[in-house]
C-alpha cells in the first residue's frame, strides 16, 4: 500500500491543471503537486547517486583484451551526464517518475566478461547494438506486447519480489547484512553486521536512520524518505569527524569497521570540470572479426533478456507504488517509457558507460510523492549537477542512503495481499518470482522463474489456451538464457 503524502495545503483538483506544464505532465491529473514531485526526484537521486561512484570503480577495475583501463574520472563524469540526460528524457517523453542510469549487473558483465575477449570500444559497441535491438522491439509493438502478455497477479508478484530485491541491496550495501567469511564451511552464507554484531560506527548510522525514517513514516510527516537520508547523513558526518571511521578498505586492506563506500566527509573541493573523453568510443563492428560471430551473438542475448525483463519489472513495481497501473496491470504512457528505455541502453554504449537502465531505486521517490515525469527533471539537473559536483555527491554514506531502500522495501511488499495464494496455479509461479529476486540478486531471474513455471503449471494442468502465446516464446527465451553456460561451453 502507497503512503500518500499528508498534510498537502491543498488537494489537487485533477479536472482543473493550474497551467500549461502542469497540463504537459499532468501533475494534477495524477494527484500530485510540485512539491511532491520536487521531493520525489531528490529522494530518487540520493538513493541511485552512489552510481556516480559505483559504475567507475567496476567497470575501471577491470582491462579489456590489449590490456587497456578505462580512466575512473572520465568513467564518473560520463556516468552522470548519461544519467542526467536519459532521466530527463523519460521524464519528458515517458512522463513517468522513473529515473536511469548505469545498470548495476549489466556493467559487471560488460567489465569482467565481454571486454576481457575484445577491445573496450568493441564491448561498447555490442551494448549499442542491444540497445538498437529493444528500440525496433518497442517500435513494432513487440516489447510492450510482451509486456501485458504476462497475468496480472504476476505482475503484482514482480514487484514485491522487487521491493524485497531493494530490501537486501538496502541491508548488504549498508553493510546490516554481510557474507560470513568462511561461508563454505556452513550451512549460514550470510550474517548480521560484523561476526553477527553491530559493533561499527557505520552499522549504528543506518540502524539509527532506519528507525528516525520508520517513525517518520508511521507519523505519516511529509517527505518522510528524504528526512531520514537527509537526517542520517548528517549524523554520518558528524561520526565521521569525531571518530575518523575511514573507508571500508585502505591501503587495499578490508576494513570491516569503515564506511561501505562513500565517507561522509565535507569535501575540500565542491566544483570540477567533467572529463568528457569516453563519449563515442564504440565500434559496432570488430568484435564480430576479431572473436567470430557467436561470442557477440551470446553477450548480446544476454544483454537483451536482462535489460528487457529488468525493466518491465521495475516499470510495474513503480507503477504498482504509485498506483498509476491501470486494470491490466500497465502503466500510462508504456510505449514511451519503453522506448526511453531501450535509448538509454544505446546512449550508456555509446558513452562508454555500458548500458543505463531503469532503476527500482525510483520507487523512495515515488514512495515521497512523485507521480510524473517532473520528479525526472530534479532528478536528472542532479546528475547534470554532479559531473560538475562530483566531491558533494560523495558525501552521501550507503549507510545513509540504504535507509530509504529498506522502508520503500516495506511499501512495496504490501501489495502481496492481491495475490490469491490460494490458487496454486498462480500462487507458485508469484512465489517463485518473489523469492528469487532477492535470493539471485536478479530481476531477470525472478521474472524468468515465474513465467516459466507458469507455462509449465497451465500446461500440465490441461489449460493450455489459458496461457497468451507470446508467453511461450518467452519461457523457451528464459530457457535458453538460463541454460547459456551450457550452450556456451557446447558450441563455444
Amino acid at each position: 500500500m502507497a503512503i500518500a503524502p499528508p498534510h498537502e495545503d491543498t488537494a489537487p483538483d485533477p479536472a482543473h491543471p493550474r497551467n500549461g506544464f502542469d497540463r504537459f505532465f499532468e501533475i494534477t491529473a495524477r494527484g500530485s503537486t510540485l512539491s511532491r514531485e520536487v521531493r520525489g526526484g531528490l529522494a530518487t537521486f540520493f538513493t541511485m547517486a552512489y552510481i556516480v561512484v559505483l559504475n567507475p570503480l567496476i567497470l575501471g577495475g577491470a582491462v579489456d583484451g590489449d590490456g587497456k583501463k578505462l580512466a575512473i574520472p572520465a568513467l564518473a563524469a560520463a556516468t552522470a551526464l548519461v544519467a542526467g540526460l536519459m532521466t530527463i528524457l523519460m521524464g519528458v517523453v515517458g512522463r513517468f517518475p522513473m529515473a536511469l542510469a548505469a545498470g548495476l549487473g549489466v556493467n559487471a558483465l560488460v567489465a569482467y566478461e565481454i571486454a576481457p575477449q575484445m577491445t573496450w570500444a568493441d564491448a561498447m559497441g555490442l551494448v549499442v547494438i542491444e540497445g538498437v535491438l529493444i528500440a525496433i522491439l518497442v517500435l513494432t509493438g513487440l516489447r510492450t506486447a510482451v509486456f501485458r502478455a504476462v497475468p496480472t497477479q504476476l505482475k503484482t508478484a514482480i514487484g514485491v519480489g522487487i521491493g524485497l530485491f531493494l530490501t537486501i541491496i538496502g541491508l548488504v550495501d549498508a553493510g546490516f547484512v554481510r557474507r560470513i567469511p568462511d561461508a563454505a564451511n556452513t550451512t549460514v552464507p550470510v550474517g548480521l553486521g560484523i561476526s553477527g554484531k553491530i559493533v561499527s560506527w557505520p552499522l549504528l548510522v543506518f540502524v539509527v536512520g532506519l528507525l528516525v525514517t520508520i517513525v517518520l513514516v508511521v507519523r505519516r510527516v511529509r517527505g518522510a524518505i528524504l528526512i531520514g537520508i537527509l537526517a542520517s547523513t548528517v549524523l554520518a558526518i558528524v561520526v565521521e569527524a569525531v571518530a575518523n571511521v575511514g573507508p571500508s578498505f585502505v591501503n587495499g586492506k578490508p576494513n570491516p569497521h569503515g564506511w561501505a563506500l562513500n565517507v561522509p566527509e565535507l569535501p575540500k573541493k565542491v566544483v570540477d570540470v567533467p572529463d568528457l573523453s569516453l563519449l563515442g568510443n564504440f565500434n559496432v563492428l570488430d568484435s564480430w572479426t576479431r572473436v567470430g560471430w557467436l561470442i557477440p551473438l551470446m553477450f548480446v542475448f544476454t544483454l537483451l533478456i536482462t535489460d528487457f525483463f529488468d525493466t518491465m519489472g521495475t516499470m510495474v513495481a513503480i507503477g504498482q507504488e504509485g498506483k498509476m497501473l491501470d486494470e491490466r496491470g500497465t502503466p500510462p504512457r508504456a510505449k514511451e517509457i519503453l522506448l526511453v528505455d531501450s535509448i538509454a541502453a544505446a546512449a550508456g554504449g555509446a558513452a562508454s558507460v555500458s548500458s543505463n537502465t531503469s532503476y527500482v531505486e525510483s520507487a523512495a521517490g515515488v514512495a515521497e510523492g512523485a507521480r510524473t515525469g517532473v520528479a525526472n527533471l530534479v532528478t536528472g539537473v542532479l546528475f547534470l549537477l554532479a559531473m560538475f559536483l562530483a566531491p558533494l555527491s560523495l558525501v552521501v554514506p550507503f549507510e545513509a542512503a540504504s535507509t530509504a531502500l529498506v522502508v520503500v522495501g516495506f511499501l512495496m511488499m504490501t501489495a502481496v495481499r492481491t495475490i490469491d495464494w490460494t490458487d496454486y496455479e498462480i500462487a507458485i509461479p508469484a512465489f517463485l518470482t518473489i523469492a528469487l529476486m532477492p535470493f539471485t540478486y536478479s530481476i531477470s531471474n525472478g521474472i524468468g522463474a515465474g513465467i516459466i513455471s507458469f507455462v509449465v503449471v497451465k500446461v500440465a494442468k490441461g489449460k493450455a489456451r489459458e496461457v497468451h502465446p507470446l508467453l511461450y516464446g518467452v519461457a523457451v527465451l528464459f530457457v535458453l538464457y538460463f541454460l547459456r553456460g551450457p550452450i556456451e561451453s557446447v558450441v563455444l
